[in-house]
């Protein structure tokens, strides 16, 4: 309900109202009347501002009421429709749901209660506890959780059905306390546990805390009053970028640079700026751009720039802006990427087309935030982290008294091994995740190159089946935009092709686990009633056949496939898995 009512209020905010001319639906001289009225102050006090800085800007919402309410809302209730609709076939799944299936019948409750005269929405003295409303979803809980305003019922649900069967144990307090106590104390650290480099922005951060150097956002303004400090820093920030940036026109630079709709945030050293990262926010469509970033030559190598882009990710979560789009030239495209940003562009283009300045050679890169995170001190949580479980890790190889040989697998010319083959592992008290007795999995007797050739007579007459189509290539992210937001796992018959060739199935559990995968990404992904979710179930059940007809399927398969897999793994994973298999316990922070 609350994100419904804050997209319906964005909508208010930003929307061109018509001018009273074109307005034919109203028929009465006196609603012709308040209308212009009302049009008018909009214009003066709404729209026109936005574009010319001189005028002092208004919300719509926060100066308008009932009269101007009243009179627009079945029109712009209609425009608003009619617009979702257009742009259905662009919007993610989820946000598809909330717009055009649940956003209809709030705005039906929302219209009774507009022209009601003793409605609570306009009574200025209303307390949100004197009024029960009846949700719109189905159910605001799942399995006791609150539903974050980012999920829909069915895609929790879906998300909850496809998890794998976790359980999580806490370690004892007792535990917790004497790690903790071991890596906070530097006399009972134990040699070669915890050398490590320091992170990047350590420094920076501890001279921020001795005041040696400061962090402000600054920038120019036509309607306040700006600060001699503040234009002396803006000053100082135009040398920097003109200096660091000496392919980009001065007068460029100090035109973004003093344009009230841009800002800075400017590192501060002893009064005068060594550098600083220039953005303008586009708060309407979700994300900001960054447009000039630059560190002084002798500052550099330091740490500055990565604790200048962490505070500007604070700074935007606390605003409420999670997305970053930048052009990067050749030389800046390493450290963008060091901070988090890609190539992968995983915005919507319809939200940054025609709004950020384009650069000829430049490579346009994304970054999303997570508001869950505090940039400034992620480093140091994470290292510190490492050192809890490193520490964890050797408590646990300390109290293991029995050693076994290396492995020699490797030398031998084999390619990869099962778990369970590495010697001493389940004495550590492992279970393969498939099973919890031995006993209950179907033994693998085939030789591989039999197996091998099983698996390619099914593959072959699976991508040969008239609903294999939607599945024999990767999907085109050029062309369905969204899926690869929403499916992180992707798999298809070509990819199994390859796999198949390059002897990775080494169980046909590895080969059943990828084409299930094949079939939960569709459902994900497609409506039932769409062609390709049947194309999926057709495929489904020619695919068991196939199985059970060459003996590679039994009842096990049915309850297990797509959820418990045995796994394998290869050379650069042995050495850090037999580390970690000492620790019985998961630890959660």
């Amino acid at each position: 309900m609350y994100e419904l009512a804050r997209i319906l209020i964005h909508c208010l905010n930003t929307w061109d109202f018509p001018p009273p001319s074109s307005q034919k639906h109203i028929v009465s001289h006196e609603e012709a009347t308040i209308y212009k009225i009302e049009y008018t102050r909009w214009l003066v006090f709404c729209h026109v501002p936005t574009f010319c800085d001189s005028l002092q800007h208004f919300d719509t919402t926060m100066v308008f009421g009932r009269t101007l309410l009243r009179a627009m809302f079945k029109y712009i209730r209609k425009q608003i429709m009619d617009q979702f609709h257009r742009e259905r076939d662009t919007m993610p799944q989820e946000r598809r749901i909330l717009l055009l299936t649940n956003f209809p019948p709030f705005l039906n409750q929302l219209d009774e209660e507009i022209y009601t005269a003793n409605s609570p929405i306009w009574d200025p003295d209303f307390k949100a506890h004197s009024i029960q409303f009846q949700p719109l979803l189905d159910s605001n809980k799942l399995k006791g959780k609150t539903i974050r305003s980012s999920e829909t019922p069915v895609r929790d649900a879906k998300r909850k059905k496809l998890a794998q069967d976790e359980q999580f144990e806490d370690l004892p307090q007792e535990t917790v306390a004497e790690i903790i106590a071991t890596i906070d104390d530097p006399n009972c650290m134990t040699d070669g546990v915890f050398q490590s480099a320091p992170p990047t922005d350590e420094a920076p951060k501890l001279e921020e805390k001795r005041n040696v150097i400061q962090l402000h956002v600054v920038g120019n303004s036509l309607t306040e009053p700006v600060t001699k400090q503040t234009m002396l820093w803006l000053i100082g920030l135009q040398n920097v970028f003109s200096h660091q940036l000496p392919r980009m026109p001065i007068e460029y630079i100090t035109q973004l640079l003093f344009d009230p709709k841009h800002r800075t945030i400017a590192l501060i050293k002893e009064n005068r700026p060594i550098g600083g990262i220039c953005f303008r926010p586009f708060e309407t469509q979700g994300f900001t751009e960054i447009v000039f970033c630059a560190v002084t030559s002798r500052e550099q190598i330091k740490g500055y720039g990565t604790h200048l882009m962490n505070h500007l990710k604070d700074y935007h979560i606390s605003k409420g802006i999670l997305h970053f789009l930048t052009f990067a030239d050749q030389n800046a495209i390493g450290y963008f990427e060091r901070q988090g940003f890609s190539k992968d562009i995983k915005l919507n283009r319809i939200a940054y087309q025609g709004y950020i300045k384009d650069y000829e050679g430049a490579t346009l890169m994304h970054c999303e935030l997570n508001p869950k995170i505090i940039y400034t001190e992620f480093t140091s949580i994470v290292r510190r982290q490492k050192k809890f479980v490193k520490q964890l890790i050797y408590q646990q190889q300390r109290t293991v008294s029995k050693v076994h040989p290396g492995l020699t697998f490797f030398k031998e010319g084999v390619r990869s091994i099962p778990i369970e083959s590495i010697p001493g592992i389940e004495e550590t008290g492992w279970k393969p995740a498939s099973r919890a007795t031995r006993g209950q999995q179907l033994e693998e007797s085939q030789d591989a190159d039999i197996l091998a050739g099983m698996l390619k007579i099914v593959l072959n007459v699976v991508k040969n089946h008239e609903d294999s189509w939607p599945f024999r290539k990767p999907v085109d992210k050029n062309i369905v935009i969204d899926y690869y937001d929403h499916i992180k796992y992707p798999m298809d018959l070509k990819t199994m092709t390859e796999r198949l060739k390059s002897r990775y199935y080494v169980s046909r559990r590895l080969f059943i686990a990828d084409m299930m995968r094949i079939f939960t990404n569709c459902r994900i992904y497609n409506r039932p009633e769409t062609e390709i979710y049947k194309c999926a179930d057709n495929l489904q059940q020619y695919f068991q056949t196939k199985m059970k007809e060459l003996g590679l399927w039994d009842n096990h398969h049915r309850n297990c496939v797509g959820v418990k897999m045995d796994f394998v793994i290869d050379k650069a994973t042995v050495a850090e898995l037999v580390g970690l298999c000492f620790n019985q316990n998961v630890i959660k922070f």
